[in-house]
């Protein structure tokens, strides 16, 4: 007897259809969390990933890369670009149903909402008075926390609660807080899926980028005489519409209306009729290995390779030298010239620096003076200071080039910069 009923429950358990849900919940939840939680982890006593206006800095893994840095800023732009253009060919909407934070946040609005009663349909909420002011207040929290998440990526969250209770958060911050909160209420409140399905950016820029090998959830034509006309897929979608009718612009591919197809089938001992395909012709992920992919991909190792490179091989202090525009060129002698220039140094370590000024070439007739000798920079620190060359006139015949070094207290060179002496003019003799 007891036999028999084990083996009932093991041929039960053997039919259950593998379903998506728990997966697509878990992968949604651990996205948000390191949304969440990336401005809280701190390497080298700074924030993961922060872009500091202040001093127009990014933090990254325990590195500091001034904007001043254009030519890796401007690499790490056509990196991104070209990443979120092949994740679309490869995954298409995937991002919306799976990861997008529209998606998890209003997910987690209606789950809210049915637990306290209210029945939703198609993104559709019925509710009565008290359940609409206490979702409004769900929205509200929701709201603040979103908003506050996007300013933790420009104010570290350990700057940013002090600063706040204290009513010193800079007005900046505070705007940028309230704007996103409205806004995320607003959508929350009266449009949630009708954002994806009307509003959404990434939706219709989607619809350009499909390609024949991108990820799509869709219903077989050749699977159609298996389909009972149960409806369970149009019951489940979020967005409401029919998977039926063929690829639309308004599904998300969280693949809802799959796991409702595969309940109903289960119980008939067959299979699903709703699947996720690269493609429409069978092929599977081979389907990806198309000359579009392959562009795209190339051109992205390309970038990536000389980002990383760039950035491995970037000298640790940044110098740039300028001629002082108040102080030109003249003569402190008869046979001697004095040349003025503004340096501008930039520590991009973590660590803190003592540094001085050294001319490379060791021309007996150069003198350098001004605030040259060792002086310290902090982490990320930006210092500026006047200095001025002396060399001998008859040198200038043509404007002379003269190499400018950072060097550390043990000696290294950490950055050059190449300037040139010239005489004075005519009437500043």
């Amino acid at each position: 007897m007891t036999t028999t009923h084990r083996s009932s429950s093991i041929a039960q358990d053997s039919q259950q259809p593998a379903l998506l849900g728990r997966k697509r919940a878990a992968f949604q939840w651990l996205t948000t969390l390191a949304i969440i939680g990336i401005p809280f982890i701190r390497v080298h006593d700074e924030s993961l990933l922060r872009l500091d206006f202040g001093s127009l800095t990014l933090h990254a893994f325990g590195s500091r890369f001034p904007i001043t840095d254009l030519s890796l800023f401007l690499l790490l732009v056509i990196a991104m670009t070209l990443l979120f253009l092949l994740v679309t060919l490869a995954f298409g909407r995937a991002w919306c149903g799976w990861a997008c934070p529209q998606t998890t946040l209003v997910d987690l609005v209606e789950w809210l909402a049915r637990r306290i009663g209210s029945k939703v349909k198609a993104g559709v909420m019925s509710v009565s008075s008290g359940q609409r002011l206490a979702l409004h207040c769900i929205y509200l929290v929701l709201s603040l926390l979103v908003g506050a998440n996007f300013v933790w990526y420009f104010v570290s969250p350990y700057d940013f609660f002090p600063q706040f209770l204290g009513g010193n958060l800079h007005w900046v911050a505070l705007l940028t807080l309230v704007v996103i909160a409205a806004t995320v209420y607003i959508d929350l409140a009266f449009l949630r899926r009708l954002f994806c399905k009307e509003f959404c950016p990434y939706g219709r820029f989607q619809t350009v980028l499909v390609d024949p090998g991108t990820l799509t959830l869709h219903y077989h034509p050749a699977e159609a005489p298996r389909c009972i006309k149960c409806g369970a897929c149009v019951r489940a979608c979020p967005t409401g519409i029919d998977i039926r009718n063929g690829y639309q612009i308004e599904c998300i591919n969280c693949g809802r209306c799959l796991d409702a197809c595969r309940e109903v089938m289960a119980r008939r001992q067959q299979a699903g009729i709703i699947r996720y395909t690269f493609g429409l012709g069978g092929r599977g992920v081979k389907a990806l290995f198309n000359p579009r992919m392959a562009l795209v991909s190339l051109a992205l190792l390309g970038v990536t390779s000389a980002l990383l490179i760039s950035t491995s091989q970037r000298e640790p202090v940044s110098l740039k030298v300028a001629r002082n525009a108040d102080r030109l060129p003249r003569s402190v002698s008869p046979q001697r010239v004095i040349n003025f220039f503004t340096a501008y140094l930039t520590n991009r370590t973590t660590e803190p620096l003592a540094v001085r000024l050294e001319i490379a070439t060791r021309a007996a007739d150069l003198r350098l003076s001004g605030p040259t000798s060792l002086q310290e920079l902090g982490p990320g620190q930006k210092s500026r200071f006047d200095f001025a060359i002396q060399a001998d006139k008859e040198t200038l015949a043509e404007p002379r080039p003269v190499d400018i070094l950072v060097i550390d207290k043990d000696g290294r060179s950490l950055a050059n910069v190449n300037l040139f002496l010239t005489r004075p003019f005519e009437n500043h003799e």
